[in-house]
């Protein structure tokens, strides 16, 4: 009788040449969806709000519901990863927020449309984080650079092209459009990626969800969330009902610190911050996003609102952002690796 022989079958290569350009332009087309969609919306803010008979401060919901849910949803993406595994986990959140944006386009109402984005922020939380894991894992390391450059440049490219499709789309179509475009490139982005990565899915574990974690994140977040929203209609700290949420989020946040530290598995895993690279990085990447999108949120806005620019004029006004960003992106993944 011949000897037994290993059933272990080897892992398949990871793409390379052609399929591995046909990956990354998938992988980067779902962020350049998700980050588009940001910056789109708020270019139709007052369009949005005058269609479905609200003011245009309240219309900012419309962004505001999909940043809250985003915030709570990405700690949550390495459980989502490690439980279900990281391309299963991928495609399925690119599936569901085209889903999602897909309702927000049939929404009739605000409540309606806001709570449309809120399930695409939920959905979306996997997207950005796990599509620079997916390129990592399959470049090698000699170009890891060059791929995170790639991204990068998709993640700048949708702030420029975001206010100039959303004013084309508001004055020339209607808004809900802005939302339908999503549905081409989310189905090629999942079918191209499940396609080249189904062979190479991660470990799966049942790691245990720390839930007391979760609900002073949900806390401290969505109520800090609510405070910024808020504020300035209520007159901030005069009103009670400001008051109430700062100081739910201050204790919830400050509890999510010390209970994070002594949690066996954190849903927020803050050890990694005694790392100085790591801390400086993730310091300096908050700033430059807070002041980035801000002023992508705030400026279109201010235009149409106060100036009288037409949808696609503040675009046209507010795509310049991103032009530094686009032609450096290239220029930075080259020397990454020094």
């Amino acid at each position: 009788m011949n000897a037994s022989t290993s059933t272990t079958t080897p892992a398949p290569p990871p793409p390379s040449g052609g399929l591995l350009v046909l990956l990354t332009i998938a992988i980067a087309f779902s962020t350049f969806m998700e980050v588009l969609d940001i910056s789109i919306a708020n270019v139709a803010i007052p369009t949005i709000a005058g269609n479905l008979g609200v003011s245009a401060t309240n219309g900012t919901w419309v962004i505001s519901s999909y940043g809250l849910a985003a915030a709570i949803m990405v700690p949550l993406t390495g459980w989502l990863a490690k439980r279900f595994g990281e391309v299963r986990t991928f495609t399925y959140s690119v599936l569901l927020f085209t889903i999602a944006s897909a309702l927000c386009g049939l929404a009739t109402n605000l409540p309606m449309l806001v709570a449309f984005r809120f399930l695409q922020g939920l959905v979306s939380g996997p997207m950005v984080p796990l599509s620079q894991t997916l390129l990592l894992s399959n470049y090698p390391p000699e170009t890891r650079g060059l791929a995170m450059a790639l991204w990068a440049m998709t993640v700048v490219i949708a702030p420029i092209f975001g206010p100039l499709l959303g004013g084309y789309i508001t004055d020339n179509l209607s808004w809900p459009w802005i939302f339908y475009i999503n549905a081409p490139i989310g189905i090629f982005s999942a079918i191209v990626t499940y396609t080249l990565l189904k062979k190479h899915e991660t470990t799966t574990t049942k790691t245990p969800i720390d839930t007391v974690g979760l609900i002073l994140l949900v806390l401290g977040i969505g109520s800090l969330q609510l405070m910024l929203d808020n504020g300035n209609d209520l007159d901030w700290f005069n009103s009670s009902w400001i008051v109430t949420l700062a100081i739910t989020a201050v204790v919830a946040l400050t509890f999510l610190v010390i209970w994070e530290l002594t949690d066996a598995h954190p849903i927020v895993d803050l050890s990694l911050f005694k790392t100085p690279n790591f801390r400086l990085g993730v310091i300096a990447m908050a700033l430059g996003y807070m002041s980035f999108f801000a002023m992508t949120v705030l400026f279109p806005l201010w235009l149409q609102t106060v100036m009288g620019y037409t949808p696609t004029w503040a675009g046209i006004a507010t795509a310049p952002v991103g032009v530094f960003a686009l032609i450096l992106s290239p220029i930075v993944g080259r020397h990454l690796a020094r």
